[in-house]
Formats: structure tokens, sequence, C-alpha cells
């Protein structure tokens, strides 16, 4: 990530994302915060992003894609609800993203084995290390 303006943008998609199903949920928003803490960016300027169109992000680098798509899974599941929507969305993203349709099917495939549906990071590198050979 290069940018100050590259890390808004990831933030801005969470949020147009959290917000598919027409709410943002304290669990959603509190995951956010989390998140523009951990990308250097301060709750004024993440409360701004509340109130502004979403922006997609221009993920450069294979990594940098799959980090987001990963967070975009986190994101789904912190309320411990899934729905269509969210997952038809999330479908597109990925393929917007450039990732394997494949990968990002079994990564939401087997998300439900795992405790809150948090797929380790180790297993989520090894999915697209393996659509990739």
């Amino acid at each position: 990530m290069d940018s100050y303006q590259e890390r808004l943008d990831i933030l801005s998609e969470m949020i147009a994302f959290a917000r598919v199903d027409n709410s943002l949920k304290d669990s959603e928003y509190h995951f956010l915060i989390t998140v523009a803490e951990q990308l250097g960016v301060d709750k004024d300027a993440f409360e701004a992003l509340l109130q502004q169109k979403a922006s997609k992000p221009s993920l450069k680098s294979q990594p940098d894609r799959i980090v987001q798509f990963h967070r975009l899974v986190l994101l789904m599941n912190v309320d411990q609800e899934q729905h269509d929507k969210e997952m038809y969305r999330l479908r597109n993203i990925g393929l917007k993203m450039g990732l394997p349709p494949a990968a990002t099917e079994q990564v939401l495939r087997i998300m439900h084995q795992y405790p809150n549906k948090v797929v380790p990071p180790d297993v989520l590198i090894d999915i697209f290390k393996t659509h990739y050979n």
C-alpha cells in the first residue's frame, strides 16, 4: 500500500461493503475503526469517510488484494450474520480484484469450519497459492 489515499479507499470500500444490507451495526463499526487504526487513519478521517460516497481501491499487488479480500470476509462475519447479498457482493469484489474465482469460493466454503468463521491467514494464503500454481 503506497499512499494515505489508498488506505482511505480501502476503508471506503469496506464501509460500502458493511452497508450492503442497508445498515452499519455496532460490531461492524468497531471492526472498521480497528482497521482504520491499523492503517494509520485517525477517527476524524474515518468518520468523514462514513459521509462520503464509496471509492474503490486500486490495489496493485496480489498480496494486497488477498489481504483486502480477507478483511472483507472478516467484516462480513463480525456480526455473526451472512446475507446472500453480502456473499454475492464479496464474490464480485473478488472478481474485480482479479482473484481466482475458485479460490474465493473455497475461502467462502471453508470459513464455516473455523470459530467465528475466521479463516486463519496461513490457510487463506495456502488456498490462493494453490490456485496460482
